[in-house]
């Protein structure tokens, strides 16, 4: 049965920008899933992003993150695009800011919407607008004891 926009499941909810922050304390798988939670959601797509422990050829020890003060304010107005151009039911985005070790939680975004290829397309489009655009830095720290600073997530 092809889908049809006859029922009011199949549209954006009013509200669905359920969750969004930065903040200096561990994420949550949980919350975030949780808060994207939505009985006329068919699909939910959930981004987790971690330290790692090389980058550009080179052995990460550690990193930090931090961030401008608009970079929650940045956060949302992404979020309400995402929302204007795909039928969410429930969207979720948190950052971490701080000192990070490797395997640590970076960001954790989800979205659920009526069909699975909606929420991987909004899903998508989030994670890599709030790299791009949202004004948060990283600091890394390499095991020869060098670091540099990465613009924007």
């Amino acid at each position: 049965m092809a889908p049809t926009n006859d029922h009011p499941g199949e549209q954006a909810a009013q509200d669905p920008i359920k969750l969004i922050a930065v903040r200096e304390t561990a994420l949550s798988l949980d919350e975030v899933f949780q808060a994207v939670g939505d009985d006329a959601a068919g699909g939910t797509a959930l981004f987790v992003g971690t330290v790692r422990n090389h980058d550009g050829g080179a052995d990460v020890d550690r990193l930090g993150y931090s961030c401008h003060p608009s970079a929650e304010a940045e956060m949302r107005r992404i979020a309400e695009k995402v929302v204007a151009g795909y039928p969410v039911r429930a969207l979720a985005a948190v950052h971490r800011i701080g000192d990070l070790a490797v395997g640590d939680l970076a960001v954790v975004v989800a979205v659920s919407c009526p069909h699975r290829g909606e929420a991987f397309e909004a899903c998508r489009k989030l994670i890599d607008d709030l790299k791009h655009e949202v004004p948060i830095w990283k600091h890394q720290t390499f095991s020869d004891g060098t670091d540099e600073w990465v613009g924007a997530c």
